[in-house]
């Protein structure tokens, strides 16, 4: 009957022990409610639902031209802040594994010796060898257990920043190629505008030597003349300027087939796939900023947990086994073996407020961690929906501009034949070679600005890896 009544004892203390050990203190972690509108500005209610999300596209298959994709596999490869971005992996990745082993015990083989004189001139000594566990703590608050979830949402949070870095890379070597081929065509543009105003330089010259043109003729032709000079060494050194912003986003020297993007010509082919815009809930799962943000508040989450659990007893338990003996030679004899258990229990009584200001301090962590989550959320919204009124403008300004240039150049042909044959003043033909210039510099802007409006678009959706 005792036996029994110790058993049932027995049993309940260890139901009690698992009970406690399961103890945790961490709030329920709950999503907070997305800060954005259901839908983008402009956009029928639902006309998204159903479509495919933008992440789920390849940066590889979103991008169309190959030169591009290899330039893009390059930094990948070599752009050293995504080097640095892995790295941070593997080191939280350590850390967490630290917190992870923080839950078992460690076991470290000890040898000690120590040799003490005693009031009656005589010398005592004691040597021991064995396994000795020093200070492992019973996690039956869940205050380990608690860091470990800590640590292991900022695990989490580097593996997304990790995939945010690779979206920037990759939305940065596009549109930074975009700026280098635009850069390549306005310099083609400015070097064949100079040469035709160094053609009308030395016919009005000509002219004004023979008495057909006035000085103000010559002069005006002379500062167009220069005008266009000045313009090329300012195209020379934007291409160069690009040309070095794409070399650091590499990260190494540009293959000579891949630092020339093909500006001879403006290709009529798309360099980019179109990607569709889907709801904005779809960015709290596809945009990596945003995930990460939600990493960082469940682990600030998780550390109220441990606030918490530092208000009750810390159990640690220290414990050795091995040998004991006072001479060195009989150490490892028969009869010279034993343990030692010695378990602690710290309540904390007085601390100058310590753990509830550690309290305070996590409970003000999350909701700067939830502000910070609502902020990447809108500033998704506001990426996205600038991209899309960007998509919806940016063709017709586009086509307009296109009109524009084509009349433009019409216009500077007929000012040019109706000048050599009396019927208008070089002041025409001049007015006509500033504004046909103006409007092909500003075609080739908008063309570069609709192109990193669709990389911008891809981004913002949540593409890139």
């Amino acid at each position: 009957m005792i036996f029994s009544s110790l058993k049932l004892r027995g049993s309940a203390l260890a139901l009690a022990v698992l009970a406690l050990a399961g103890c945790s203190f961490i709030p329920t972690y709950e999503r907070p409610a997305a800060p954005v509108a259901a839908d983008w500005p402009g956009a029928v209610p639902g006309s998204a639902a159903g479509s495919p999300a933008a992440a789920e596209i390849a940066w590889s298959d979103f991008v169309t031209d190959a030169r591009l994709r290899e330039l893009i596999g390059l930094a990948i490869q070599n752009n050293r802040d995504l080097r640095v971005a892995v790295l941070n992996i593997e080191q939280v990745r350590a850390q967490y594994q630290i917190r992870r082993a923080d839950r078992f015990p460690t076991l470290n083989l000890a040898a000690t010796g120590n040799r003490q004189s005693s009031t009656d001139d005589s010398i005592t000594s004691v040597y021991t060898a064995g396994l000795a566990m020093s200070s492992w703590e019973l996690d039956f608050f869940g205050r380990v257990a608690s860091l470990k979830e800590v640590a292991l949402a900022q695990y989490l949070a580097s593996e997304e920043a990790r995939k945010a870095a690779q979206t920037s890379l990759v939305a940065s070597v596009a549109s930074t190629w975009l700026s280098l081929q635009a850069s390549d065509e306005l310099l083609a543009l400015t070097q064949r505008t100079l040469a035709t105003r160094q053609d009308s330089l030395r016919l009005t010259k000509l002219r004004f030597d023979n008495g057909a043109a006035s000085a103000l003729d010559l002069r005006q032709a002379e500062s167009l003349t220069a005008a266009a000079e000045s313009a090329l060494a300012q195209q020379q050194r934007q291409r160069a300027l690009d040309l070095n912003a794409l070399t650091l986003l590499v990260g190494q020297p540009l293959p000579a087939s891949l630092a020339d993007p093909a500006s001879e010509a403006v290709t009529t082919q798309p360099l980019f796939r179109e990607v569709p815009a889907g709801l904005p809930s779809d960015l709290l799962t596809r945009r990596a900023d945003i995930r990460q943000a939600e990493q960082q508040l469940i682990g600030a989450n998780a550390n109220i947990g441990a606030a918490r659990a530092a208000f009750f007893p810390r159990i640690s338990l220290t414990a050795s086994v091995g040998t004991a003996s006072s001479a060195l030679s009989d150490l490892f004899k028969d009869g010279s073996w034993g343990f030692t258990l010695a378990p602690q229990a710290l309540l904390p009584i007085f601390d100058a407020g310590r753990n509830q200001a550690g309290l305070a301090s996590a409970k003000a962590g999350r909701e700067i961690a939830v502000a910070q989550y609502e902020k990447a959320i809108q500033s998704a919204f506001r990426e996205v929906a600038d991209a899309l009124a960007g998509r919806a403008t940016l063709g017709e300004q586009l086509r307009a501009q296109q009109a524009q240039a084509t009349a433009e150049a019409e216009r500077f042909r007929l000012a040019e034949l109706r000048y050599r044959n009396g019927v208008a003043s070089f002041l025409d033909v001049l007015d006509a070679q500033r504004s046909l210039f103006a409007t092909q510099q500003a075609l080739t802007q908008t063309r570069l600005v609709q192109q990193q409006n669709q990389v911008a678009l891809y981004k913002a959706l949540g593409g890139g890896y």
